[in-house]
């Protein structure tokens, strides 16, 4: 996914390491499915327990728990105090990036479906292209790449257009366009890791403050909104939250950055395009949502214009 981390040459020099960039075999194929299953399944988990625990409160709670887990494997891998203290500014603006993503998907997730928030959030490598192309030296778009932000964007006014009867619900157009928002914030932290001294640094060290940060703001949030407290810890909450904590956003994003290390961004990044595709088959088989015609023709728009940016 080229909104986490640019393409990467076959050899990339770390310091005093030389990490080897490997052809994508069968094994990284695998992974990078069940990676893409995790994290479509992701929407579906919050919106499903959503009358029992807002989704405010779910993503406070499976950030600090993550944090939890996340943090120690930080000291394992030598990270330190001064680590934390040199990389502070970015660490920062990447955890305020992280929180405003996340705050937008569980805001939107009142409004709109969890099959429209997979497809709409996962816009992201769509403006972090943008925003490399702009910001970052070497990352200069091809016209190919012009032409899938093209295809994105208008299968963006497609999917979020009145449906067949001319008819408009504004509550979900507003859910969507917070996915959109939520897709921007995914993308402005990707341009800041790059822009800055976190491009370098160990992906335990760039997680615990995207974390750290969203566990410290949210979790205040939802207490004092009443959010947190009205919630019942039901045991398919407790399971939604275990999910959410250990295999996504501790899991899974790990799994990403370690593959990363060992393999071309560039094949990895074709896969993007299969988490809202997994995301839009879970909302609709799981949570029986309706899909109009206009969103399918939209969604398939925009992850056409994903895999060609990314490609």
């Amino acid at each position: 996914m080229r909104n986490l981390e640019p393409d990467i040459a076959t050899k990339v020099y770390h310091k005093d390491v030389v990490f080897e960039r490997k052809p994508l075999g069968r094994r990284a194929a695998s992974l990078m499915l069940l990676f893409c299953l995790i994290l479509g399944f992701q929407q579906v988990a919050i919106k499903g327990v959503a009358e029992e625990i807002s989704p405010l409160s779910q993503i406070a709670l499976r950030s600090l728990l993550a944090a939890m887990l996340v943090i120690p494997c930080a000291l394992w891998q030598g990270i330190g105090w001064r680590d934390v203290r040199a990389h502070w500014r970015p660490g920062l603006l990447v955890g305020l990036g992280f929180t405003s993503e996340f705050v937008f998907l569980a805001w939107g997730l009142h409004y709109t479906l969890a099959s429209h928030m997979s497809i709409f959030l996962y816009t992201a490598p769509i403006f972090a292209a943008l925003g490399l192309h702009l910001m970052v030296p070497g990352e200069q778009l091809a016209q190919r790449q012009w032409w899938g932000i093209g295809l994105a964007f208008t299968g963006m006014a497609i999917a979020i257009a009145p449906g067949q009867a001319g008819s408009m619900d504004t509550e979900i157009l507003i859910g969507d366009m917070m996915g959109i928002v939520a897709g921007l914030s995914w993308a402005a932290t990707t341009v800041v890791i790059r822009r800055s001294s976190l491009s370098e640094q160990p992906a335990e060290l760039t997680l615990s403050y995207q974390l750290s940060v969203t566990a410290l703001l949210l979790l205040p949030a939802a207490l004092i909104s009443g959010q947190l407290m009205s919630a019942q810890f039901t045991s398919t909450v407790i399971l939604s939250l275990g999910f959410q904590s250990i295999i996504v956003s501790f899991g899974a994003l790990l799994l990403w950055f370690s593959l990363l290390r060992s393999y071309r961004a560039s094949q990895l990044g074709v896969f993007s395009f299969l988490a809202p595709l997994f995301g839009l088959l879970f909302g609709t088989l799981l949570l029986n949502e309706p899909l109009s015609f206009n969103f399918l023709i939209g969604g398939v728009a925009i992850m056409l214009g994903i895999v060609v940016v990314v490609r």
